[in-house]
């Protein structure tokens, strides 16, 4: 799976990595810009590339009875976005039953044009005690960036600062929903 990944990612799509993937056992992985379904394909190859082992969250609906299957096979887990479920302590208590567990998900919540980034994943790290790996899907330059880790502070103003100017400007698939600074 290794070297087809590779071929594909490399060869066939002409993808890059930059920066450096953590040798880290547990952490967040903050991807921006979620603009498209590809961008799944494009972690699930990163994924391969690196031979790492990356976890994600889903929105429930991805997990039914003709999908579900798919999804968890692939590393998946469902989350339940209706209502006030404390998604936050129950994904943020994964790190205590998990030796290794590296947690993709998207900080935008949605593939739509969204101006803000929703704070949940940031709230999960700093529950769990645990890093922020920022990545980026750049379509338009075909590149996948990995940036610094970012241990959670007592100042998420402060620390998404940071984050939001990793992703200013980084083009998804569809450009027009790409994560814009406010």
């Amino acid at each position: 799976m290794h070297r087809l990944a590779r071929f594909i990612f490399f060869k066939l799509m002409g993808w890059r990595l930059e920066g450096e993937f953590p040798r880290l056992d547990q952490f967040v992985v903050a991807v921006v810009p979620h603009t498209s379904s590809m961008d799944f394909i494009i972690g699930v190859l990163t994924r391969a590339v690196l031979r790492e082992e990356i976890n994600f969250i889903g929105k429930k609906e991805l997990f039914n009875p003709w999908t579900g299957w798919f999804f968890k096979a692939m590393g998946g887990r469902p989350v339940d976005r209706s209502g006030n479920r404390n998604n936050v302590e129950n994904i943020a208590a994964l790190f205590n039953a998990h030796k290794v567990l590296r947690l993709a998900l998207a900080p935008e919540g949605t593939r739509k044009k969204v101006n803000a980034l929703r704070t949940g994943f940031y709230h999960i790290a700093h529950k769990a005690g645990v890093p922020i790996l920022p990545v980026g899907f750049d379509f338009k330059n075909r590149r996948v960036i990995f940036f610094q880790t970012l241990t959670p502070s007592d100042s998420i103003e402060r620390d998404f600062e940071i984050l939001e100017n990793h992703f200013d400007g980084i083009q998804g698939k569809i450009p027009e929903n790409s994560f814009r600074k406010s």
